[in-house]
């Protein structure tokens, strides 16, 4: 018997060892690497290295392998099993061991002709080369040291019509100091940061609850696009566009993080329109809680959120936001027939990873629905990236104050009234 059970355990490892033989970098490792690595690892994008060739890859080799076997790359969160995303990156069982034979067996280059053709990238742009782009008027001196407050940056968009966006990137002017954009419609005659001029950076006021940047000084704002580390372009499906309305303002919120040396920065986005007037214009909002207070040392401190839709829409993305605190996250959908469904589950939560998950296939999330977000936060000296266990930790802008937002995002008719989606409708007197 003890020969037996020897025997095969040695079947096992010679079989397991055969799936590896032979592994080269172009017949088996490049195109793992065009698929879910290239996107950020190539000359100009976030990550630090590019592994667009075997020259590029090869010193990397025990470092990508060692990244891989622990999931550490390529970046992905979301517990599997609950939901289907169709931008998932995660690397199946025969990818990783892929990737680690090769590394374990010298990292063999083998034949150039068996590598699949590059990919093809437009210099500069993930979406392709825009129709327009808006930059935020000026090379931004950013300071060497100290806090950099969110810095806002107002272009007029000058549209004479109403304008449908269905493809929309923000790059970066200087990536070692911009640590997130956001740029965000403002609608004519809008109440939010009505102080702001064209060309002038503006810091806004502090509000309860927030700042004036949050919304808090007045509504008519709209998320257009956003960047941060490992969060793609936004790429709508066919039929389905943003809309920027004639006469909007394009508001860029700029979060710099000092380095040490100073910089500037002269961050752009760039606009592709629909071809063609779109049957589902698409919108992110928030489920947001604003109001909570962490305690200090607590290590699994709960805060939850929730916004009830007030109109049929069909569920597009999800996006979890939390600071260095955050710690998981769930998003859960509650329909008018009582049933509940767990919508995203984030186990691990990183805040050096902004990502928006896509659904595979978007859900109708009939009116009446309710989206409950979950999140806990982690203020003790466990958490590593914890900037001060000691203190309570409220809502705040800055990376070691915490935020607590479960983003997402919806289509619906283009011609419909996006108010009426979250808001209530007035009792009848």
């Amino acid at each position: 018997m003890r020969f037996w059970i020897l025997s095969a355990f040695a079947c096992a490892a010679v079989f397991a060892a055969n799936t590896t033989t032979g592994v080269t970098f172009h017949k088996d490792v490049l195109p793992i690497l065009q698929n879910k690595c290239q996107e950020c690892h190539r000359p100009g994008e976030a990550a630090p290295m590019s592994l667009l060739s075997y020259k590029e890859a090869r010193p990397w080799a025990k470092a990508i392998k060692e990244a891989v076997l622990v999931k550490r790359m390529p970046p992905w969160f979301a517990e599997a099993g609950i939901g289907k995303f169709h931008n998932e990156r995660r690397l199946s069982d025969a990818e990783v061991n892929t990737i680690a034979g090769w590394a374990d067996s010298g990292a063999p280059e083998g034949s150039a002709k068996d590598a699949p053709r590059p990919r093809q990238f437009v210099e500069g742009w993930n979406i392709g080369k825009p129709d327009l782009e808006f930059e935020i008027g000026m090379d931004f001196p950013v300071q060497a040291s100290g806090t950099i407050e969110y810095t806002y940056f107002m272009v007029p968009s000058n549209f004479t019509e109403d304008r449908w966006v269905e493809r929309v990137e923000v790059r970066p002017g200087n990536r070692a100091v911009v640590h997130h954009v956001i740029a965000f419609t403002r609608a004519p005659g809008a109440k939010w940061m009505q102080e702001i001029k064209p060309g002038v950076p503006y810091v806004p006021k502090r509000v309860r609850g927030g700042s004036e940047g949050d919304g808090g000084g007045g509504g008519g704002r709209e998320l257009l696009v956003g960047y941060a580390p490992g969060l793609p372009p936004t790429i709508l499906r066919p039929g389905q566009a943003i809309k920027v309305a004639a006469g909007s303002d394009i508001i860029f919120q700029l979060h710099y993080t000092a380095n040490g040396k100073e910089a500037t920065d002269r961050s752009k986005i760039g606009l592709i329109f629909a071809k063609e007037p779109p049957k589902h214009r698409v919108l992110t909002m928030g489920a947001t809680n604003a109001r909570f207070v962490i305690p200090a040392n607590a290590d699994h401190h709960q805060v939850d959120s929730t916004i009830t839709l007030r109109e049929d829409t069909q569920l597009v993305s999800l996006m979890p936001h939390m600071h260095l605190r955050g710690k998981d996250f769930e998003y859960r959908a509650t329909f008018p027939t009582g049933e509940s469904k767990t919508l995203l589950r984030v186990p691990k939560y990183d805040f050096n990873w902004q990502l928006f998950y896509y659904l595979d296939e978007e859900m109708l999330l009939p009116k009446g629905t309710r989206i409950d977000c979950t999140a806990h936060f982690d203020n003790s000296a466990n958490n590593k990236a914890n900037p001060d266990p000691s203190k309570e930790v409220r809502w705040g802008d800055q990376s070691w104050e915490e935020m607590m937002i479960g983003w997402f995002t919806v289509a619906f008719p283009a011609n419909e009234d996006p108010m009426k989606i979250f808001r209530a409708p007035r009792a009848q007197r």
